[in-house]
């Protein structure tokens, strides 16, 4: 074959340029069904001359009968067997007629629409890419700080940070053993369910963010990730407050007469926070500081609100809080600490 092709040649890419134009598609493409073969094992087939020959495939419904025998009529392998242009124009005339006389004016038509009909292809799976785009960095954001679930979207390693000052929330439930063994295991997770739902709620309100739930256990930080002075220890503690209110009127599903009660522990101090794992990557917080709220919590009573000195000297200096020495108390890891119980607010 000549190495600038043949006329024959022609109307064979003709026939595929016909094909693409009637599915408005790619050459052996079908709409929403990709090649199972590569294009360099096409073209190897069809220079092959194999029997049967490889053609693309064309359901007779996508067009008029008159305009697929003449599809399959130019891509015959046999090069002798395919129509002259000529006969092409005179075949197309009758086919297209009632479109005008203008075969080529029919044909960029019909190339436009495939172009246009292509371009909204393309928007909508954009869109749609989009769209599961910002569903995951929600759900990302949800389980993640917003400045790091933003930093891991865009690849960025994120390094662990240190903080000044900060406070930090525990909470648990008083009797949870208890009341999880007089329920069912389904029980159980309606009632946490319930309760973080109703938590997440109230923490909505302020400027604090929740680090995790462990079993009945809820803990919360407030001045970091983002930075807030000193009203770290005022916004976790009128969090506290308004959470033990709220307490008060939860009712345990299948369990009305059931009293639900919470031990609540707060702190305030330096702490480090960073990313831990790559699969289901965790937002940790480590530090004296993480450690002592948690004893503020195991070491509180029912329904009470137990913070340290650290917290008590924040608030002071804040105003507007009402506490009372409890004593001195023996914290593992710290001998004996003064703390004290957050009474209540006077804003």
């Amino acid at each position: 074959m000549p190495a600038d092709g043949t006329q024959k040649g022609d109307v064979y890419s003709f026939a595929i340029i016909l094909q693409q134009i009637i599915l408005r598609s790619g050459p052996f493409e079908l709409p929403n069904d990709p090649l199972e073969m590569s294009e360099r094992e096409i073209l190897n087939e069809v220079v092959a001359a194999n029997i049967p020959p490889v053609r693309p495939r064309v359901p007779r419904a996508s067009c008029s009968n008159e305009l697929y025998d003449l599809m399959e009529r130019c891509w015959e392998e046999i090069p002798v067997e395919r129509p002259t242009f000529p006969k092409i124009k005179e075949r197309l005339k009758k086919v297209i007629g009632a479109y005008g006389d203008n075969i080529v004016d029919v044909l960029f038509k019909r190339m436009e629409q495939y172009a246009m009909d292509l371009e909204l292809k393309v928007a909508e799976k954009t869109q749609q890419f989009m769209d599961e785009k910002n569903r995951s960095e929600q759900l990302l954001s949800q389980l993640l700080p917003k400045t790091v679930a933003a930093a891991l979207t865009r690849g960025e390693h994120v390094d662990p940070e240190a903080f000044e000052s900060v406070s930090i929330y525990f909470s648990d439930i008083v009797g949870f053993t208890t009341i999880a063994a007089a329920g069912s295991p389904m029980g159980v997770v309606s009632l946490l369910n319930g309760l973080y739902t109703f938590f997440d709620g109230v923490i909505e309100k302020f400027d604090v963010y929740k680090v995790e739930t462990i079993g009945d256990a809820y803990m919360v930080s407030s001045g970091l990730p983002v930075r807030n002075g000193n009203r770290h220890a005022a916004e976790i503690a009128s969090m506290s407050l308004q959470l033990i209110d709220g307490i008060q009127t939860f009712a345990i599903p299948d369990r009305p007469d059931a009293e639900l009660k919470v031990r609540i522990g707060l702190n305030s101090g330096p702490c480090v926070a960073g990313i831990v794992g790559l699969k289901m990557p965790r937002y940790c917080l480590f530090g004296d500081t993480v450690n002592v709220a948690s004893r503020m919590e195991s070491t509180g009573e029912a329904m009470k609100i137990q913070i340290t000195q650290e917290t008590k000297d924040l608030l002071q200096n804040i105003g507007g809080y009402r506490t009372v020495e409890r004593g001195s108390v023996s914290i593992k890891g710290k001998g004996m600490l003064t703390t004290y119980w957050l009474l209540g607010a006077t804003l």
